[in-house]
């Protein structure tokens, strides 16, 4: 489709405001959805972390508050204070740590250590209470801290530097309160107790935070050391990452949330005695974002489904609309090649069928009163032609029978019959003068009849070629054009002491739709002062005036080619009679010798009419 055409400016214009409107809605559907969804979701989830911080800090609570009681327990402070190395000492030790120690199921193991004796306690469960004496106290559990109170981030169990294994227990991940048992009301150390916790004790907690396989999770102590994570190798490990450096540990917010490396995060910091924990979700974009992309593949698919519908209608009706504008120029271009009694359909009765209509009455009108006139002036034009078809030089006629007939005489050879054939065509073409119209064939077809005679004539002393595609030969052109040409050549060019002439003729199709003609000679060149004249004449060429050649016929008698006194300006004046102002006849000298004649005519076949 050229874009010049109303149908397809109006399927253009009708399909795209349509797919604007759609995809700019589709835009914005997403946009509104996906901020709605973010807003939401960091909404919901800072919620949901800020309340699973707070269980994190009330269990650590619970932990420290247990690792209180040995300071509400007077008998066991006591014998911390004096340090009794008697069996009842050791077993009120011993139900101490046990209370503790079973008191919240996730505690893996107890581990206390007496300042005043140097002896180390060590309680787990399903394991016989280890003691020993004698060594410095273990040193994650010496707090020399001002506070008494750290949080030891997730580690691997161990025995607190006793060298005899349990073979009972077996390590796992914990995270370790450490206390130190402080004479009151000074800061003087009596004892350090560190209470070991299972990390299963925040597996409940931590599970209802997240969607498993789809989000992540992290609880990062203030080192950065990870302390809870979805993936268990990552536990006790440092957390580099490029969004939790800068975005979350530098920022000095309790919470916040922030986007990056396709994925929300959303952080919510643990702030309590003894602990600075942060606790960290990681939302894929993905993940986040599904409910808005499945909206967004259904409202694709129904704007596929949509614009299949627009695009059938929008055809349906540019092809109704554009149909009978369509068949209109279709009569006017009929109307154009001389055609004016076609038959001219309604078209309906809208706009453009009152157009067709008025179309219709406008042609009855220019036949009424025209159309004589017009007959009158094609039959003037068609008796011109049928003037110049029949300019038959009778010496030249003479002249081919003398050379045909003493052939005959002195060879006695078959050739005369081609001879006499070959005149034949010639008088039949030329005689048929109803035919103001032929293909290029047939005027090729003359052409050759015409070369035979004068190739004995001249006793073969020049070559003729011809070279046109195939599809050019039942093109239509007016008749007795080419040989009035090629005669110029034996008239005017042709050497008698050269025995290379050559004369050509090709056709070719060009772009435009037309066809070109060129008739080429390696005989004498036209003077620059009469080639520039003769162009000159072909830039204004005149009707022609039978009278004038009738009295040149009466002149010069010495003619004797049957095209003779054509000259070129008669045949673009014959061209642009039958073939309209567009035809174009240029002559020009050849450079490597010789005079070379282009024509140029739109390409018309039998189908059409000219």
């Amino acid at each position: 489709m050229k874009w010049n055409s109303i149908r397809t400016k109006l399927i253009v214009f009708l399909l795209l405001p349509t797919l604007v409107c759609i995809i700019a809605t589709m835009f914005i559907s997403y946009s509104y959805t996906t901020k709605s969804l973010r807003t939401r979701a960091v909404d919901e989830n800072t919620n949901l972390l800020y309340q699973g911080s707070k269980n994190i800090s009330s269990f650590i609570q619970d932990v420290n508050r247990l690792s209180l009681t040995i300071y509400s327990d007077s008998d066991f402070y006591r014998q911390l204070e004096a340090g009794y190395d008697d069996m009842s000492a050791g077993i009120r030790i011993y139900s101490s740590l046990n209370y503790i120690l079973t008191s919240m199921p996730d505690i893996f193991q107890v581990y206390l250590y007496r300042v005043k004796d140097s002896k180390a306690t060590l309680l787990s469960h399903n394991a016989t209470p280890k003691r020993w004496q004698g060594i410095p106290p273990y040193s994650d559990s010496r707090i020399t801290d001002a506070y008494p109170l750290s949080i030891q981030s997730t580690h691997i169990s161990n025995t607190y530097g006793l060298n005899s294994p349990i073979p009972q227990l077996t390590p796992e991940p914990v995270f370790t309160l450490h206390r130190r048992i402080e004479r009151i009301p000074s800061t003087e150390a009596l004892g350090y107790l560190s209470i070991d916790v299972k990390l299963t004790a925040f597996t409940d907690i931590m599970n209802q935070l997240y969607e498993q396989d789809k989000e992540n999770i992290y609880l990062v102590d203030d080192s950065g050391t990870i302390v809870y994570s979805h993936d268990e190798a990552d536990l006790g490990k440092p957390l580099n990452a490029s969004w939790y450096n800068k975005p979350i540990a530098g920022n000095g917010l309790s919470q916040g949330y922030f986007e990056k490396d396709g994925a929300v995060f959303i952080y919510q910091k643990i702030d309590s005695p003894g602990l600075n924990w942060t606790l960290v979700k990681q939302i894929p974009v993905s993940y986040l974002f599904r409910e808005a992309k499945e909206a967004a593949r259904i409202n694709i698919l129904l704007l596929v489904v949509l614009m299949l519908m627009i695009i059938a209608l929008t055809i349906l009706i540019s092809f109704r609309i554009t149909a009978p504008i369509k068949q209109l120029t279709r009569y006017m271009n009929q109307v154009q090649t001389g055609n004016l009694e076609i038959d001219i359909r309604p078209a309906g009765k809208d706009e453009i069928g009152l157009v067709t209509e008025r179309f219709r009455s406008m042609m009855d009108t220019i036949n009424n009163l025209i159309l004589r006139e017009y007959r009158l002036e094609l039959s003037n034009k068609t008796n011109e032609l049928r003037a110049l078809q029949s300019q038959i030089n009778p010496h030249f006629l003479n002249n081919t029978l003398q050379i045909i007939g003493t052939l005959a005489l002195e060879l006695k050879v078959p050739q005369i019959y081609a001879l006499l054939s070959a005149l034949a065509k010639m008088m039949r073409y030329s005689m048929y003068n109803d035919e103001k119209i032929v293909t290029v064939q047939d005027e090729l077809d003359h052409v050759k009849a015409y070369v035979e005679l004068q190739k004995e004539r001249f006793e073969n002393k020049f070559t003729f070629r011809y070279d046109m595609e195939e599809s050019l030969l039942k093109a239509l052109m007016p008749k007795m054009i080419l040989q009035p040409i090629v005669e110029n050549y034996f008239k005017h060019g042709f050497n008698l002491a050269r025995t290379d002439g050559l004369i050509e003729i090709k056709a070719a199709r060009l772009a435009s739709g037309r066809m070109e003609i060129a008739i080429r000679n390696n005989g004498s060149s036209i003077p620059a002062a009469k080639l520039e004249a003769l162009r000159e004449e072909l830039l204004h060429p005149g009707r022609l005036d039978i009278d004038t050649l009738k009295v040149m016929d009466s002149k010069d008698s010495k003619r004797d080619a049957p095209g003779a006194r054509i000259g070129l300006p008669n045949v673009l004046a014959r061209l642009r009679l039958v073939c309209g102002d567009s035809a174009m006849l240029t002559v020009d000298n050849d450079k490597a010798g010789g005079v070379i004649v282009r024509l140029e005519i739109d390409i018309v076949v039998e189908s059409e009419a000219i």
